[in-house]
């Protein structure tokens, strides 16, 4: 009797001790608070990153996401099934803390607007005074460019030019000002050097709209996502795309990949005066708030930030980066200015877009 009772509870402790084995190899997950949140598609294969999920982990989070244009977050989703919102741009941001009534917000990560092109349009727009020397790297200088848009100025009526002879309008390819992000912050920076300053009136925006409709108008057919003209740029090269409006992060993370795509040809110019797009989080609820906070204090997430080619909040990680790839950029952007308000840069997008 005392051996069949030995037996049985031996049985029991075993039971107990393989369930406790199980439980606690499922326990940290099973331990994890659930976060979601709302974010500009830039920064979807950061959020995607094992590597980043497993540092969210460390802190006890499973952070869940879903991508929407930076102005749809603002303007149209539903933000109630969310507890932070991630958009790409201040302005954006600024709209949803307002109307959220949110305490706070987080820039963990921004990346400049940039003009990618290639050493042969470097060269030809040097001479038409567009590229200059700036503070240890070249600008793309956006007066002397819109006084060539003005003059209707074609490719193949620049000085001396053999090398991009292409019988249409100079022009920077961006993308759809009715849809995307980064046309709106060539809009900022665009409106900001036709008006003198930043836009901030009626009379302001009645005073540039006109200069500033026809950087977009006039070239016809442009994609909704940022990636669209910047595949263009790799793989069609200087024919199809010899300017396009870029983050400066999409090159950088090429670099940082190893992308072939990436040739000894391709260059990176820097709008002077520029603009940063910020990637600015909004705690909306619960844990929305802890989010930021790592997202802009932890090192570890803040180094994979700049793998894929972002500043970050500590600088030192985005230098670490660029220098161990020698990829030859600024580490400070001298020539930077603010975008316009919301809702000013809001009226100036729908009165182009009414223009189509």
């Amino acid at each position: 009797m005392k051996r069949t009772l030995g037996i049985g509870l031996a049985v029991v402790l075993l039971v107990g001790v393989v369930t406790a084995i199980v439980l606690g190899q499922g326990g940290e997950q099973a331990q994890l608070r659930t976060v979601r949140g709302v974010i500009g598609s830039e920064k979807l294969a950061f959020f995607a990153d094992q590597r980043v999920k497993d540092v969210f982990a460390k802190h006890g989070l499973k952070v869940e996401v879903d991508p929407a244009g930076s102005r749809q977050i603002a303007t149209a989703t539903d933000l109630d099934s969310y507890d932070f919102a991630f958009p790409s741009s201040a302005p954006a941001a600024e709209k949803i803390q307002r109307d959220r009534k949110a305490a706070r917000t987080y820039a963990p990560f921004s990346s400049p607007m940039v003009i990618a092109t290639f050493d042969p349009i470097v060269e030809l727009l040097t001479k038409a005074g567009v590229v200059k020397d700036g503070p240890g790297y070249p600008t793309f200088d956006v007066q002397a460019y819109l006084g060539l848009v003005a003059q209707g100025t074609r490719w193949d009526q620049l000085p001396g030019n053999t090398s991009y002879p292409a019988r249409k309008n100079l022009l920077v390819t961006t993308t759809d000002p009715r849809d995307s992000n980064s046309a709106a912050m060539y809009l900022a920076i665009t409106s900001f050097v036709a008006n003198g300053g930043v836009v901030s009136s009626a009379d302001g925006e009645a005073k540039v709209l006109p200069a500033v409709s026809r950087l977009f108008l006039d070239q016809g057919y442009t994609q909704s996502s940022t990636e669209g003209p910047f595949e263009d740029y790799l793989s069609a090269g200087m024919g199809k795309t010899p300017l396009v409006l870029a983050y400066e992060a999409q090159f950088v993370d090429r670099v940082v990949r190893g992308d072939s795509s990436i040739r000894p040809d391709m260059k990176l110019l820097y709008p002077a005066p520029t603009v940063l797009s910020k990637h600015t989080l909004v705690p909306l609820r619960g844990d929305g708030d802890r989010v930021g906070e790592l997202l802009q204090t932890d090192a570890e997430l803040g180094k994979l930030a700049a793998t894929f080619g972002f500043r970050t909040a500590d600088p030192r990680h985005f230098n670490d980066v660029v220098k161990e790839k020698n990829l030859t950029v600024p580490q400070t952007i001298v020539d930077v200015v603010e975008p316009p308000a919301h809702e000013t840069l809001e009226r100036m997008l729908e009165a182009i877009a009414k223009q189509y």
